[in-house]
């Protein structure tokens, strides 16, 4: 498989990956939050019955590997293009510095006191709290989803016009 098809294949599945990240919680804001933040801790007692089948957390970790491996696969593969190796760098930063690591370190301890440990280990006041934090938080998530889905469809589209057979005007 020559390398510009190559590049095409690790761009366009980039591009899929990162659109149905950031998709996903945009979903999430405005059909799931409302309903598992909007009355802490009742809300939150609701999300852990409702959630069981179920839940972000098997939907996201799976995407979101996709999004970076395919994110450092399209950076390898487009460096020797200074058009391009900027916005596939920048959307691998952007998606790894706000969903991966931001998650870790500030979601998945939140997600711990709010569904995992057993209900009743915090205080109801305690409980609004880190729902509020988390809510607020979100932001920075489905913010790094957009300017990431952004600027690898950037990519995407100047690699394109790159790659364009020209046409000659006779």
């Amino acid at each position: 498989m020559s390398r510009i098809k190559l590049t095409w294949i690790v761009l366009i599945v980039l591009v899929w990956a990162a659109m149905m990240s950031f998709g996903g919680v945009a979903a999430e804001t405005v059909m799931l939050y409302p309903n598992i933040f909007g009355d802490a801790p009742a809300s939150l007692d609701r999300a852990r019955e409702f959630l069981v089948a179920g839940g972000p957390s098997d939907y996201f970790p799976p995407l979101g590997a996709s999004v970076v491996l395919t994110s450092l696969a399209a950076t390898a593969l487009t460096w020797r293009n200074r058009r391009l190796r900027w916005y596939v760098a920048a959307a691998a930063v952007v998606f790894i510095a706000c969903e991966f690591l931001f998650s870790v370190v500030f979601f998945w301890p939140r997600n711990e006191i709010m569904f995992v440990d057993p209900v009743g280990t915090h205080s109801p006041e305690y409980l609004r709290q880190v729902a509020e934090e988390f809510v607020a938080g979100h932001w920075v998530r489905l913010v790094g989803g957009a300017v990431t889905s952004a600027l690898a469809f950037t990519a995407l589209l100047r690699f394109a016009r790159d790659t364009a057979p020209v046409r000659v005007e006779r």
